[in-house]
């Protein structure tokens, strides 16, 4: 585990007197250097084949090529009349271009009628445009036909006497949709590392795909631990709170792209933990707790991860949030877990700046981390020295300006639902004076 060896005693240490040193001090890591060794630990889950609709919120792992034309054959864009351009030269309302019906075209159909001069096909929306016609006329651009006026599906043969007036003169290829001119066959339609979201499983089942190869999306399960936590809706006894962080952690790893779930709170009770955890290893591609991360007599967590191994505990040189746990749990799957701190600020800030590059880092998306943009503070700012404080904030991009909203404990969760990102103060900076440019984590983009 990370950190042990600074606290052992080696015999030669024995020997030149050493051991009635002082213990070293424990390592403060910075924020950068445990969000980099988190990182190197994980990278995009392995590629699967899945049906589309459970391909969504996923991102491809290969090129898509359209196997055929979009649209797959000429078709028309309106309901009206399949016509030849020159039977409508000079059509107006008073001299109308009078020709001859000599079938109905309905989307689907597959025999169709050909177009001669003086003649049209009544044609729907969709329909194939048949041969010899050059153009459709909408119907409202005709007085809709005489005769019996039936447009049956797929009924190609001739009424009689039907006729259509044409009111006025309709160009070539007027009001048709032409064979490949959304997507031509060749094309890559949807690279690499793209999102599927609606639309872009709508164009791969328009050209015909049924699945497709993607990076998955991780399953994260969340779970709260500490005896003092009730479930929303349950009486609030002496001394309990109600369980917000698996709520908070469970939300915000759905927007980062995982498929959460989140486990109700885990009393501080080692073996019940170790029981939890072990019903929840097999589903889980990453495991997120929080509380029991700091030095309480009671808190189990630190017994129980470190119990399987290769877990390590670790204070940071940040506020909120410096007591932080990142390892492996569960033989041979070996589950990435993140432990997190069990105040609801700290939590859900180690969560936007550890656990979201990790969901996104294996989602296979290129944008692992949230925007950061500089704005102006109207308001003096105070941090600790040897900390990166991270406020929250109200920013407003008309003006580039941040204000921060509430204060700095760990605690406000009322602050933190009208935030809308996070104000950085470096490590080094213990005063901003008021108008101080600051850099600005966006939580809403």
């Amino acid at each position: 585990m990370t950190g042990s060896t600074e606290h052992s005693t080696t015999p030669a240490a024995c020997c030149d007197g050493s051991a009635d040193r002082a213990p070293a001090a424990p390592r403060f890591w910075t924020v950068d250097e445990h969000l980099a060794d988190v990182l190197a630990a994980v990278g995009p889950l392995p590629a699967i084949e899945l049906q589309l609709l459970d391909a969504q919120g996923c991102r491809l792992d290969e090129d898509v090529v359209a196997d055929g034309d979009l649209p797959p054959f000429d078709n028309s864009s309106m309901d009206g009349y399949a016509v030849r351009t020159a039977d409508t030269e000079g059509a107006t309302d008073t001299y109308p271009s009078v020709l001859q019906v000599v079938g109905d075209i309905a989307a689907g159909t597959g025999e169709l009628p050909k177009v001669g001069p003086g003649q049209a096909a009544r044609i729907m929306t969709g329909a194939p445009v048949p041969p010899g016609a050059q153009a459709v006329a909408p119907v409202e651009w005709t007085d809709g036909g005489t005769g019996t006026g039936v447009a049956a599906a797929a009924m190609t043969a001739p009424v009689a006497d039907e006729e259509v007036r044409v009111l006025r003169p309709v160009a070539e290829g007027a009001h048709i949709r032409r064979r490949g001119s959304d997507v031509a066959a060749g094309a890559t339609v949807l690279e690499a590392g793209t999102r599927l979201g609606p639309t872009q499983l709508g164009l791969l089942a328009a050209i015909g795909r049924a699945t497709v190869k993607v990076r998955p999306r991780p399953r994260v399960v969340v779970l709260s631990t500490g005896s003092e936590l009730v479930q929303p809706g349950e009486p609030v006894g002496p001394g309990q709170i109600a369980d917000s962080n698996s709520f908070t952690l469970t939300a915000a790893a759905q927007e980062a792209g995982a498929i959460a779930y989140r486990v109700g709170a885990v009393p501080d009770d080692a073996d019940r933990l170790r029981s939890v955890l072990e019903d929840q290893l097999g589903r889980a591609d990453l495991i997120v707790t929080s509380g029991g991360v700091s030095v309480g007599a009671y808190d189990v967590v630190k017994e129980v991860f470190e119990s399987y191994g290769g877990v390590d505990f670790r204070k940071l040189r940040m506020q909120p949030g410096k007591p932080q746990g990142f390892g492996r749990i569960g033989g041979a799957a070996r589950v990435p877990l993140l432990a997190l701190p069990g105040n609801p600020v700290s939590a859900y800030i180690s969560f936007e700046l550890f656990v979201r590059p990790v969901i996104r880092t294996m989602l296979g998306a290129a944008d692992i981390h949230r925007p950061v943009v500089r704005a102006l503070c109207p308001t003096a700012l105070r941090s600790p020295a040897g900390r990166r404080q991270f406020l929250r904030g109200r920013h407003s991009a008309a003006d580039g300006t941040v204000e921060p909203v509430g204060g700095a404990d760990s605690h406000l969760v009322g602050a933190l639902a009208k935030a809308n990102c996070l104000i950085t103060v470096p490590e080094d900076v213990t005063e901003l004076p008021a108008g101080s440019e600051v850099d600005v984590v966006l939580l809403d983009s």
